[in-house]
């Protein structure tokens, strides 16, 4: 029977359908605020974070040595409208920030109001002693994360990249902004010298990248060693004499696709003044060898004359340090774990970084200086930080934190533990004492690959009951055993503590492909259109369920997003015998069409294309869907910039034509992150009576 889901909408007020009592609404245990890009300024003891507050983002601000928050804007609405690259001046007095989504194919703004005058992105800055924030000029950036403000050491200029090249302009706002530079291809990163008299940035011609730097007072543009490589990622040496960046091999044409290759980097330095550079550090040539996921994050340069940059050589990511003047490079970070976040001290002679040593699905903060030694851990137990800094004097330490209960909030760290900063801005209906803290298992898949996942069992279950697996996007990702540092998978978080608050056992599987295993469970053979090797944690964890004594084996269903949602559809296609329903949203369902998005070389151009494409649609749902019999919940928004709105009307076609029985929720004019809190809310509350209609028809529980 095919439904849309406004008539199951209707039905479901008038008749309720079974199911559990809440312990608490979706909207409630969504209702704390989100924290995220908390920042410090470089010679005052003042940080500013955002905080989105059901849908309503603004930055916030707290001193030294109290550190009390006090909002700083005042949006009001759940407009959609993102708030990012926040930085505080370094006197401290101003904070400049980014406002609306980059730009789609059409070349424009997310616009999930539907206003009939389209939203813009643009850069503002607003001053901490008060006022009005002042628009700075427009970005429209192309890429997710692509907002980039840079301060001048002087607190008097910001720059960023818009409309392919650098913009600059006065941050008091008396000075219109104006482009720097006209170079070919399109200019990003811009990094100020120390002294504030130069700006180096990337400029990418596609098949290759240069690092370039202007003199702001003659306009003089430095190429430094410029080749046939890929450089980015510039970094400033104390001095402002020289520029630290990464070097990747240029692009090759008509290579194969199907082979996995190394992708060798090194690390070099170039004089700012003649251009002329040498390589300090030149990867080997095994994958482990490869580029490391964090490498541009980690590449800092200290106030000792250190170098620290990733390297994942042994398997694990890892830090090391070399001197600018070159020699061997020295382990800083050595164990079985992997470090993720890596910011500098306040006197810059350290790292603050972040990994999951000895707590393998959390994250805590550590501190490591740059001339080596033991790392000290600053933070421990059954708690989660992220997002580390340290205030410019170096008495304090401010993090984002959670637990299993309590959600994302700012922290001052202590020599005891930490110290949360913002007491009073956790909503009273938030239902931290009714919440469930995940248990973290183990199981084997089919190839006896160990798979960790988070087990979320209902409170005061007595009989058997309906499960769900959940698998997370990315897929460079990790479910943790808390709230998360992601405001996408927070919110993934509460709504699985809300599945599990109605009687839903729920199993967060942390498939292959994930991060901090290792590279080589992040990167395993056969996987994504190469095989789809990470399916088979899908079932594992389907099994690993079936054993449970609370779980009715005959009524599992699975939901995810992104890439969950692409393994959502895959076990709905591949096993309707194990999955009786699914709630699918954004996934990927045709790895074939999607293979140009996914692969950056030239698909067109490759040797080995048709094989190519062949593989990749036998590793997609589509590929299964004549065997797909379970009910499934579509949810998509159709201005989607990661995963084109079209992966699903295909799919659904496919679906009607035999007669399965499936619903769609479509968003117009949201994007792959729903913009706005009541479309999540909307989204979360359809899949929860979904899954009521379609598994707990038959609830066994007392």
């Amino acid at each position: 029977m095919k439904t849309s889901l406004r008539c199951v909408a209707v039905v479901s007020v008038l008749l309720p359908v079974c199911c559990f009592p809440e312990a608490f609404t979706i909207e409630q245990v969504l209702s704390a605020p989100f924290p995220s890009g908390l920042t410090s300024a470089a010679h005052a003891p003042r940080v500013a974070w955002i905080f989105d507050n059901k849908g309503e983002r603004n930055i916030w601000a707290a001193d030294a040595p109290d550190f009390v928050p006090r909002q700083v804007t005042h949006y009001t609405g759940d407009e959609g409208q993102q708030i990012a690259s926040v930085r505080l001046s370094p006197d401290g007095k101003t904070i400049v920030y980014a406002r609306g989504t980059e730009l789609n194919k059409e070349e424009t703004s997310a616009n999930p109001l539907s206003l009939a005058k389209l939203p813009k992105q643009q850069a503002w800055a607003v001053k901490l002693s008060g006022g009005e924030p002042r628009l700075l000029g427009d970005i429209g950036c192309r890429q997710e994360g692509c907002e980039d403000l840079q301060i001048s050491p002087d607190s008097k200029t910001v720059v960023w990249p818009a409309k392919k090249h650098i913009w600059v302009a006065s941050l008091d706002g008396k000075k219109k902004a104006e482009q720097l530079e006209e170079l070919l291809g399109e200019s990003d990163t811009p990094r100020w010298s120390p002294d504030g008299k130069r700006i180096a940035f990337r400029s990418n011609r596609k098949d290759h990248s240069f690092i370039a730097v202007v003199e702001l007072a003659t306009k003089k543009i430095t190429y430094l060693a410029p080749s046939t490589n890929r450089d980015a990622g510039p970094q400033w040496s104390p001095d402002s004499k020289r520029v630290v960046f990464i070097r990747q091999p240029g692009a090759q044409f008509k290579r194969p696709l199907i082979p996995e290759f190394p992708r060798p980097w090194s690390l070099c330095i170039a004089d700012a003044q003649t251009g002329e550079g040498r390589e300090l550090f030149h990867s080997g040539t095994s994958m482990e060898d490869s580029l490391p996921l964090f490498a541009f994050e980690s590449l800092k340069l200290t106030d000792n004359g250190r170098i620290i940059f990733a390297s994942e050589k042994d398997g694990r990511n890892r830090l090391y340090s070399i001197s600018a003047d070159g020699g061997p490079a020295q382990l800083l970070t050595p164990g079985d774990f992997d470090v993720e976040e890596v910011t500098l001290s306040g006197d810059r002679k350290s790292v603050l970084y972040t990994s999951n040593q000895n707590d393998v699905d959390r994250r805590h903060i550590w501190r490591v200086s740059a001339t080596g030694g033991d790392p000290q851990a600053l933070t421990s137990g059954e708690t989660i930080e992220w997002n580390p800094v340290e205030t410019s004097d170096g008495k304090n330490v401010l993090c984002l934190g959670s637990t299993a209960t309590s959600p994302a909030m700012p922290y001052r760290v202590t020599t005891s533990g930490r110290e949360l900063i913002a007491k009073n801005l956790i909503p009273a209906k938030f239902p931290e004492a009714q919440l469930i803290t995940p248990k973290q298992v183990m199981f084997k898949s089919e190839d006896g690959l160990e798979i960790h996942g988070q087990l979320f069992t209902p409170k005061n279950q007595k009989k058997r009951g309906p499960a769900l697996i959940f698998t997370h996007g990315g897929p460079i990702r990790q479910m943790l055993l808390g709230w998360h540092y992601m405001q996408y998978y927070h919110n993934a978080y509460a709504m699985n503590q809300y599945l599990a608050s109605k009687g839903y056992t729920v199993l967060s599987v942390n498939y292959r492909l994930g991060i901090m295993y290792g590279r080589a469970f992040r990167e395993p053979p056969h996987s994504v259109w190469r095989g789809a090797s990470e399916y088979q944690d899908v079932v594992a964890g389907a099994k690993f369920l079936q054993a449970l004594e609370n779980v009715d084996p005959h009524r599992i269903g699975l939901w995810g997003g992104s890439y969950g949602g692409t393994l959502t559809a895959m076990g709905l296609a591949r096993n309707s015998d194990i999955f009786k329903a699914g709630v699918d949203f954004h996934g990927v369902h045709d790895w074939a069409t999607f293979l140009p998005m996914w692969v950056t070389e030239n698909v067109d151009e490759a040797p080995d294309v048709k094989e190519a494409r062949d593989l990749a649609f036998k590793s997609s749902a589509v590929a299964s869907a004549a065997s797909w019999r379970s009910p499934v919940l579509f949810i998509h928004g159709d201005d989607d910039r990661n995963v084109p709105f079209q992966q699903t009307t295909d799919l659904v076609e496919k679906l009607r034509a035999q007669n399965v029985d499936l619903e769609e929720l479509v968003f117009p004019d949201e994007i792959h992150d729903l913009l706005r809190r009541a479309d999540w809310i909307r989204a979360y509350k359809a899949s929860a009576q979904f899954f009521d209609r379609k598994l707990a028809a038959s609830d066994e529980r007392q």
